[in-house]
């Protein structure tokens, strides 16, 4: 018999309510939950149907170890007594620094998941961490833990108050608003207009956010650090610098000041493609605004020079008054304080650097993009062992036909996922994982812990359905592998045993079949009773949410700033330092003039490297990704729409069908990511479709990565496109037949 269940999604921020109907333990249906608190009956189609994928025959339902280039079923007690063998000699002959893991993006969006992966690792000693961040964010972490003491204080705009909001290279309405939780973002930003705001959007491509509200505002891809440098000039030029506020809360206002001073409007509109009149209009509106906010994304973070584009950016938000203040940049409260916590602790704050590259660690983390060079050069520290949890690196890391060879050259590759996707193609071993809908939860540390909720609020979601073989939650499987490797988590022989006692009664009180798990509902109430917000049970009792207080302004910079001193550093050393290039990356720009810069691209129906495995994903003539010109460019390229293209970068050639785009800036070529499925053994859609993976034209390595952040280079990268040369390649590897 059916029922409707309450829940809520986990495959993004937005974090959108949820009605599930399940018959005979599976889901039938999902609809949005127009009760939800926060959310408002919003979700959007990935959302709705992601439990068609969930379905696949192609999931991984039981442990896999692959012998040769076939692939074995075997029990869990094999699996975890191969790998935990294998981990004990590699402790002993190389040390814990031999063993690394990369956490992926999915990971995220669990509360158990990535506090088990990490007391794991912790348990081993080993240090070697690398995060899907330095793909697309760790340059806010690295200028947060300058400017504000840590890396997870990430003011976001008051959306619901502001009367100016000025977006750069992101795309809300299609890809929510990273970091916080915004459900329905086209509505919200349709808002603010209707109260009278402003809304701007600067991005290279018109964006179907730009198309919902605002004025659009083309940027040459690669150029936003000028462009936030001129917005400061003018606004320090025309007095929107709150001097009391500035002298009161924060530090090093003169140094940033001096670093503005020759980057006017007139300028820096050669290189942006901004006319100067245009970004002293948007100034203006920002200064008359009674709250104002900037905010970016992605387009920014991935691009060249990103970290200072963002520093820029907290710099203007908060000389002008605008941080801390109703209308303009809140810093959210999380059920505890966090970056205090944190601070305290030292939680995040490692200042061990990479073995190769001597990149600082970055929310305790390495860069991804040197991951392939610690794993094939020989010496201490090298990287002989890998787990991979929540993520398909070969996929979404820069130059990934490199790690490809690396990850070959491993002695371990265990992939911890719900399919065997390009990466867990090369495992030694896969332990598969539950759901989203198999496991108990809370909402993921971003809006738990740091608040990071335009509506703040709380909400518990049980088990929706059992999971349909020996799949097991990532929290059990760190338990069961720190059991076979010999270790504790944490390195806590209390908290191991405690565990394992807890995960031996759970299975004794589960139904039949039911699989082997921590007493995950008993942790996270005791997670919520830690921090006082109830139980777990009471939480149940609020299906559709319980709202917590709502967001105060005027109280960070009075009380949660968590430097040394208590102030806003404004200039910190190490940004002044990388603010000294500027005049030679201007030169760069310039030189650039001319060749076309190549950005990424989403879409509604897609969500980063895994929702092509279902035909209502790629379907209807999905089944590729294309390369988008604007008409001018193509024409100059010998190109019309449909016709095949060879995109080249320094690392790589891919061939791609054009599409022809007039919403783009001249100048710019897009290529969504996310393709290039070709080689993914256990994905039957996916591997049959079309298109190229685009992060093949990414740099990878110790001189392409960003000093501070350890970011890759994912976006305005330079191209070359041309007719194609010959037919579709098989080879997303290669790029080319």
């Amino acid at each position: 018999m059916a029922e409707t269940v309450t829940t809520f999604c986990r495959i993004c921020e937005a974090l959108c309510g949820l009605k599930v109907t399940v018959d005979g333990g599976k889901i039938q249906q999902i609809d949005p939950d127009p009760e939800h608190v926060a959310t408002d009956g919003f979700a959007c189609v990935k959302g709705l149907k992601q439990h068609r994928l969930y379905d696949s025959p192609d999931r991984v339902r039981f442990p896999m170890k692959r012998v040769g280039t076939e692939w074995q079923r075997v029990s869990w007690e094999q699996a975890l007594g191969e790998i935990g063998a294998k981990l004990r000699t590699l402790l002993g002959s190389r040390g814990a620094d031999a063993i690394a893991m990369y956490v992926g993006t999915a990971a995220g969006f669990s509360i158990l998941h990535p506090i088990f992966a990490q007391g794991f690792m912790t348990g081993m000693g080993a240090r070697g961490m690398y995060s899907s961040a330095t793909q697309d964010c760790s340059s806010k972490f690295a200028v947060a833990r300058h400017v504000y003491g840590f890396p997870f204080t990430q003011p976001f705009p008051d959306v619901d108050r502001t009367q100016c909001l000025i977006i750069v290279g992101a795309n809300p309405v299609i890809s929510k608003w990273s970091f916080l939780q915004v459900s329905n973002p086209a509505q919200r930003l349709k808002a603010i207009e209707k109260r009278g705001g402003s809304v701007f959007v600067v991005d290279p491509r018109r964006t179907e956010t730009a198309k919902v509200a605002g004025e659009h505002v083309f940027i040459r891809p690669g150029t936003d650090v000028f462009f936030y440098l001129a917005f400061l000039h003018e606004l320090i030029a025309t007095g929107g610098v709150d001097r009391a506020r500035v002298d009161e809360f924060m530090t090093g206002f003169d140094d940033v000041a001096a670093i503005a001073a020759p980057w006017s409007p007139d300028r820096t509109a050669a290189v942006t493609g901004i006319p100067a009149a245009t970004l002293r209009r948007m100034v203006a509106a920002y200064r008359a605004a009674d709250g104002a906010a900037l905010y970016s994304s992605t387009g920014v973070n991935m691009g060249g020079r990103g970290v200072l584009a963002f520093w820029l950016q907290e710099v203007i938000n908060a000389v002008s008054g605008n941080l801390d203040r109703a209308g303009g940049t809140l810093v959210g409260r999380g059920v505890i304080d966090f970056p205090r916590f944190g601070k305290k602790s030292g939680t995040l704050l490692r200042t061990d650097r990479s073995r190769v590259g001597d990149f600082p660690s970055v929310n305790d983390a390495f860069p991804g993009g040197v991951l392939a060079d610690e794993i094939l050069t020989p010496g201490a520290r090298q990287v002989r062992a890998l787990f991979v949890t929540g993520g398909n690196p070969l996929i979404t890391m820069p130059n990934s036909a490199r790690l490809r060879d690396a990850f070959r050259d491993l002695e371990l590759l265990v992939v911890l996922d719900i399919f065997r996707n390009e990466t867990a193609s090369l495992a030694h071993y896969i332990l598969p994982c539950t759901s989203p809908f198999e496991r108990a939860d809370l909402p993921f540390i971003f809006p738990l812990m740091l608040g990071l909720q335009s509506r703040p609020y709380l909400q518990a979601t049980k088990r929706v359905v059992p999971a349909d073989g020996e799949q097991r939650d990532e929290a059990t499987i760190y338990l069961d592998l720190c059991r076979a490797a010999g270790v504790n988590l944490f390195g806590s022989a209390i908290a191991q045993r405690m565990l394992e006692t807890a995960t031996r009664l759970q299975g004794l009180r589960a139904a039949n079949g039911e699989q082997r798990t921590v007493p995950q509902e008993l942790l996270l109430s005791l997670l919520l009773r830690a921090t006082r917000q109830g139980s777990f049970k009471g939480l149940l009792r609020q299906p559709h949410g319980q709202l917590r207080p709502e967001h105060r302004a005027d109280d960070f910079l009075r009380e949660r700033v968590v430097t040394d001193d208590g102030r806003v550093h404004l200039a910190p050393p190490a940004l002044l330092e990388a603010a000294a290039g500027l005049e030679r990356e201007l030169a760069r720009e310039h030189a650039l003039t001319g060749r076309l810069r190549l950005i990424t691209k989403r879409a509604i129906h897609t969500h980063n490297s895994w929702t092509h495995n279902d035909e209502e994903f790629v379907g209807q003539g999905r089944d590729t990704n294309y390369l988008y010109l604007h008409p001018s460019d193509a024409a100059r390229s010998g190109l019309a729409d449909g016709d095949l293209a060879d995109v080249t970068s320094e690392t790589a050639t891919v061939r791609v069908p054009i599409r022809l785009l007039d919403d783009l800036m001249p100048g710019t070529v897009a290529l969504p990511h996310g393709w290039g499925h070709q080689h993914a053994t256990g994905l039957t859609v996916a591997s049959r479709v079309g298109g190229v993976n685009v992060n093949l034209l990414a740099a990878d390595g110790p001189t392409k990565l960003d000093p501070l952040s350890g970011m890759a280079y994912l976006t305005g990268i330079p191209v070359e496109v041309r007719p194609a040369a010959g037919p579709l390649a098989p080879d997303s590897w290669s790029g080319i037949a």
